[in-house]
C-alpha cells in the first residue's frame, strides 16, 4: 500500500512540476540552428484572422538547457501571408516572466498559410530561418466565420470582395447612364432640328 502512495505521489509531483514550469506548446515548430534549440509558432494557438496574436519565439541554448536572452536586441523578424513578397517586419520583444521568450505581435487579417523568417544573430551564431505554418509544423491561420455565435459576420476578405463587385456593378451603371445621356442628347438635337424646318 505504502509503494502505491509513494507512486501516486512521485506521479503527482511531476505533474505538478509541469503544470508550474509550463512546456513548449504542441502545435510549435522546433529546429535546431547551431547549439540552439528554436521552437516557432503563434502565441495563440489556433490562430484566427482578425483577432490580435503574436509571433512565438523561443531560443533555448542546448549545451546548457537555458533559455537565450538578449535577442529582442538582435533578431527581427518579417512575416508573410500566403504568396505575398512584401514582408511585415516587426523587432521582437520580451515575454514578461518567460525568459528566452519573445513575441511579435500583429492582427493575421487573412486566413490562411503564413511565414516568418527570423534574420540576425544568437550570440555568435549567424540566424536566417524560415518558418512556415501548415501540417506537422504550427497551425495555419483560421477564419473565425465557424466560431461565430450567435449572427455569423462577414470577413474583411468577404466584404472587400463584395465591395468589389458593388463597385463593378457602379462602374456598369455609370457607363450605361452616360450612353443613355449621350443618346437623349442626340434625340433631342434631332427632334429640335426637325421642328425647325
Amino acid at each position: 500500500m505504502s509503494r502505491i502512495l509513494s507512486a501516486l505521489a512521485a506521479l503527482a509531483v511531476v505533474v505538478a512540476s509541469l503544470l508550474v514550469t509550463g512546456t513548449p506548446a504542441a502545435a510549435h515548430e522546433r529546429r535546431t540552428v547551431g547549439p540552439y534549440q528554436l521552437a516557432v509558432g503563434f502565441l495563440d494557438e489556433p490562430p484566427f484572422e482578425g483577432v490580435k496574436n503574436s509571433v512565438d519565439f523561443r531560443v533555448t541554448d542546448t549545451r546548457t538547457s537555458k533559455p537565450v536572452e538578449g535577442l529582442e536586441k538582435t533578431v527581427k523578424v518579417d512575416i508573410f501571408s500566403g504568396g505575398l513578397t512584401t514582408p511585415l517586419s516587426l523587432a521582437l520583444e520580451t515575454r514578461f516572466g518567460n525568459p528566452g521568450a519573445y513575441a511579435a505581435y500583429f492582427v493575421p487579417t487573412k486566413a490562411g498559410s503564413y511565414r516568418f523568417v527570423f534574420k540576425g544573430k544568437i550570440d555568435t551564431t549567424d540566424l536566417n530561418e524560415t518558418f512556415e505554418s501548415g501540417p506537422g509544423r504550427f497551425d495555419d491561420v483560421g477564419s473565425t466565420v465557424a466560431i461565430q455565435y450567435p449572427q455569423k459576420v462577414p470577413t474583411g476578405g468577404d466584404l472587400s470582395t463584395k465591395l468589389a463587385d458593388v463597385q463593378s456593378a457602379v462602374d456598369q451603371a455609370r457607363i450605361l447612364a452616360i450612353v443613355a445621356l449621350a443618346l437623349s442628347v442626340v434625340g433631342l438635337g434631332l427632334a429640335v432640328r426637325r421642328r425647325g424646318k
